[in-house]
């Protein structure tokens, strides 16, 4: 059974940068794409972007020009270059495998990593 790690989030001045990684283990991201979502507190999992096997991508508007998504098939490993971060910004971000279309909805991931914490000060 693939499993999902996240790693890289901490606390950041408003300004500042991050880079997420999501490693994959039991399996390979190959085949599938493969997003990234966050959650703050008392509020739904949004979408933030998704990578697709071809290398092209998508972004949420809250983020498109600041966030990059990537993902190194080699390594199996699935990245967030987060830069000019905001406070709300501040969530818990997850990676998840996509199994069907609807890349905002996340009904449509079926395997999802524990999360780490992203926390933005003002």
């Amino acid at each position: 059974q693939v499993q999902l790690v996240e790693s890289g989030g901490g606390l950041v001045q408003a300004g500042g940068s991050l880079r997420l990684s999501c490693a994959a283990s039991g399996g390979t991201i190959s085949p599938y794409a493969m997003g990234w979502f966050r959650q703050a507190p008392r509020k739904e999992r949004d979408f933030v972007a998704i990578a697709w096997i071809d290398q092209s991508t998508y972004y949420a508007d809250s983020v498109k020009g600041r966030f990059t998504i990537s993902r190194d098939n080699a390594k199996n490993t699935v990245y967030l270059q987060m830069n000019r971060l905001k406070p709300e910004d501040t969530a818990v971000y997850y990676c998840a495998r996509n199994r069907r279309g609807r890349v905002g909805v996340p009904d449509s991931y079926d395997i999802w990593g524990q999360g780490t914490q992203v926390t933005v000060s003002s």
